[in-house]
């Protein structure tokens, strides 16, 4: 190993200098391993993927492999003058150039310049242009005759982690592969050779924490894995990793998330206040949080094959049972909140103070999936109304379609006496709904203006089009089927349902007459300009027994005092 100021760092010293020496990336050493057997190398390549997993490595590779004398089945040899020389970046037919600094088309006359010049020692001039996407739309311009009909003994590679940013008139002149991300049981067992080459004793799970944190890239977990290395002495420990990096053990984590996902804001605070006093950097720990809520979305989402990425995969079972808790709309609104705070952070000097407001509002997050439930109409049934006001039984009072009235405490049978309908019928029949319906479906009813009853049989509900929420409700199948159920029974027709809203210049939606007393035209008097109208206490509703009401106080922790109409402006005729 060298010393001093002539040291080589890892990703350098162990870098691949075979194909087969290139992992994770066997499908593109196969392809060029077998162009190179068959004699059908093309005159230009594209190399694309992510950053450190081995695109310049394999142009090296190629180049050795097209221009080494002893080549055997594709294999250079790695021992002559030329593959050495290629090795340590110094032949000079092989050339490698920066595109994000020789980006004009200054840069790119002289390589037009001098490739027709016949290279000095090898078979092959190599051209290998790093980061190809940051030349100018000039200098791609310069390029495209010599890259369509280049010399015969020219090849170009062309490397990128942005292919989208090259022109397409340069994707079509050449042969592209992409490289994929590295796995993390791969890197392992890399870092394992590395480590036994160095002569150190690493623990398995510290192993285990690089790897995951290089997050597929070769070079960057070599590069964390030198540092490591300078970092401890002789033996390394997943503690060491932590120290190192500024990031929290799978346990606190882990403990972090119970109180999260437990609602206990205060015990949040503690354990962050121990990780950051044991060294936790807040940048690092916001972003442990953010792959630990992408773990129990995957785990949510039914992701069991997918390996997670903030802690060990042996803790997924842990890591379901806070997920199951926190429910999956829980789970992206508490992404979205780290999100936000992470983008803050970055322009911000409090992170500590970011982080913990993060943290305390994801712990105080409502049931999500309960306000989900009571948008899609899904309500729970509330108990019946002579168990809220009164310990002895109240009866109903109804009135039939003929006009009588009696004491009635469930929907008529089958032998009630069919009626067919008529029109005088609409304001009777749509009492009866309100009276039987569960309460999701009674409190829907009373919304409803009027109950429009045409032949063939057909039962209109007509809605206010300003109460979407109640239209959904009446919608649900099965509710529509409830209401078609004892239409049936009141007057033994089998009616078709239909639901359709209406702009009603009121802002009081329709109630039965005989819960109010009165007809809607009584107090709802026309108004000939546009005046916003004062807000109207609703007698109509009590919140005791009102389903959608008490699901609204239910979820958000709320008393409510009365029921009002939101104010609204009356348009003019």
């Amino acid at each position: 190993m060298s010393s001093g100021s002539h040291y080589t760092v890892l990703a350098r010293r162990f870098r691949p200098q075979t194909f087969s020496d290139v992992v994770g990336q066997e499908h593109v050493s196969r392809a060029l391993q077998n162009a190179i057997r068959s004699e059908r190398v093309a005159h230009a390549y594209l190399f694309t993927g992510a950053r450190g997993v081995g695109k310049t490595s394999i142009a090296r590779i190629l180049a050795k492999a097209l221009n080494c004398p002893d080549v055997q089945d594709g294999v250079p040899c790695n021992n002559c003058e030329i593959c050495e020389g290629i090795s340590a970046g110094s032949d000079v037919d092989i050339m490698e150039i920066d595109g994000a600094s020789n980006r004009r088309i200054e840069d790119i006359r002289s390589i037009r310049s001098n490739v027709g010049v016949r290279s000095m020692r090898t078979r092959f001039k190599v051209y290998i242009i790093d980061e190809v996407h940051m030349l100018t739309r000039e200098a791609f311009n310069a390029l495209l005759k010599t890259l369509e009909e280049p010399p015969p003994n020219v090849k170009f590679v062309f490397c990128t982690t942005e292919p989208e940013k090259v022109p397409d008139t340069i994707l079509s002149r050449c042969q592209r592969f992409d490289f994929g991300t590295i796995e993390d049981n791969t890197i392992g067992e890399r870092l394992k050779e590395i480590a036994r080459s160095e002569g150190f004793e690493v623990a398995d799970d510290a192993i285990e924490l690089i790897a995951r944190r290089a997050r597929g890239s070769m070079r960057d977990s070599q590069s964390l894995f030198d540092q490591l290395l300078a970092f401890s002495e002789g033996t390394v420990q997943v503690s060491d990793v932590h120290r190192m990096l500024g990031t929290a053990g799978d346990d606190l984590l882990i403990q972090l998330f119970e109180n999260v996902t437990d609602q206990r804001p205060g015990e949040v605070l503690n354990v962050l206040e121990q990780a950051l006093t044991a060294g936790v950097q807040p940048g690092e720990m916001l972003d442990q949080c953010v792959g630990y809520v992408r773990d129990m979305m995957v785990i949510l989402s039914g992701g069991a094959t997918v390996p997670l990425c903030s802690v060990r995969d042996d803790s997924r079972t842990v890591v379901a049972e806070q997920a199951r808790r926190a429910t999956l709309q829980n789970v992206m609104a508490a992404f979205q909140i780290l999100a936000e705070a992470r983008s803050r952070m970055m322009r911000s000097t409090f992170a500590r103070v970011l982080l913990e407001m993060a943290l305390v509002q994801i712990s105080l997050l409502e049931d999500l999936s309960a306000i989900s439930r009571l948008l899609s109409g899904n309500l729970p049934e509330l108990p019946a109304a002579s168990s809220i006001e009164t310990s002895d039984s109240v009866e109903k009072k109804t009135t039939d379609l003929s006009g009588s009235s009696e004491s009635q405490q469930s929907p008529p049978e089958k032998s009630t006496p069919k009626v067919r309908f008529h029109t005088d019928s609409s304001d009777e029949l749509l009492s009866q709904l309100v009276a039987f319906t569960p309460f999701t479906v009674s409190a829907a009813l009373k919304a409803t203006e009027r109950i429009a009853i045409s032949e063939p049989n057909t039962v209109e509900l007509i809605v206010n089009s300003s109460l979407e929420f109640q239209k959904k409700v009446l919608e649900t199948p099965e509710h529509r089927s409830t209401i078609q159920q004892l239409i049936e029974q009141f007057t033994g027709v089998q009616a078709v349902i239909s639901i359709r809203s209406v702009q009603v210049a009121a802002s009081v939606a329709k109630v039965p007459p005989s819960e109010t007393g009165g007809s809607l035209s009584n107090r709802s008097a026309s108004s000939e300009t546009d005046q916003p109208e004062a807000p109207m206490v609703r007698n109509d509703i009590d919140p005791r027994m009102d389903a959608f009401v008490q699901e609204v106080a239910d979820v958000f922790g709320a008393r409510v005092d009365r029921v009002i109409n939101a104010p609204t402006k009356r348009r003019a005729e």
